[in-house]
């Protein structure tokens, strides 16, 4: 079942003679194939928002983790969240097991793992009933990345951040040019309250 009304799914015009053609040539390719065989997020529940660049950042990761690799530990992780970016970690075991760590000492490499990506920033990790390690919450992949591309971390490759520069461009994502949040203090509530009204506010004639 889908949960909203079609209409939400539809392409925006920019898009649609693009995706017209994408379709056709699709049919040309795959002509006894329809979308009964296909996963669509239009028809099918389960699914996750994704970084188009999710998988070179993860290999970035890789890199950065230097020979213990978390791109599983973070892709589960960020499967489980929501748009709050915010995870309870009350199954430990499990996780580590969708993260692929399946042995009797799954869960405490899984454990490992999830320090490695705190200590390199990419989640924060509070304790709770759970434990030292009860939530997570998830930040900006593209900032976590650029901030230590500027501290001059070693596992940084030099390839890959510019690969990913190029590849943000080029689906428009202006992650890598945002202010740095942990430098600029986050905007107060009378901030926001001001750029709500002049947004709300009528054009001048």
């Amino acid at each position: 079942m889908t949960k909203f009304p079609m209409s939400a799914f539809m392409p925006k015009a920019p898009r649609k003679k693009i995706a017209q053609r994408q379709m056709e040539l699709r049919n040309r390719l795959w002509p006894t194939h329809h979308d009964g065989h296909l996963w669509r997020r239009q028809a099918h529940d389960g699914f996750m928002t994704l970084p188009r660049t999710m998988p070179l950042m993860l290999e970035i990761m890789n890199d950065l983790a230097g020979g213990q690799p978390v791109s599983t530990t973070y892709l589960e992780l960020w499967g489980r969240a929501y748009d709050e970016s915010f995870v309870t970690l009350s199954k430990p075991r499990e996780m580590a097991f969708h993260a692929g760590f399946a042995s009797q000492r799954g869960e405490r490499t899984w454990r490992a793992r999830m320090k490695i990506l705190a200590q390199l920033g990419f989640i924060d990790i509070k304790e709770g009933p759970s434990g030292p390690m009860s939530y997570a919450l998830i930040l900006n992949p593209y900032l976590v990345i650029r901030r230590l591309a500027l501290e001059g971390h070693p596992g940084i490759r030099a390839d890959k951040y510019n690969a990913l520069m190029q590849r943000a461009g080029e689906i428009g994502a202006s992650d890598l040019d945002m202010p740095d949040p942990w430098t600029t203090p986050p905007p107060t509530p009378a901030t926001i309250e001001a750029t709500l009204t002049a947004a709300a506010a009528p054009a001048s004639a």
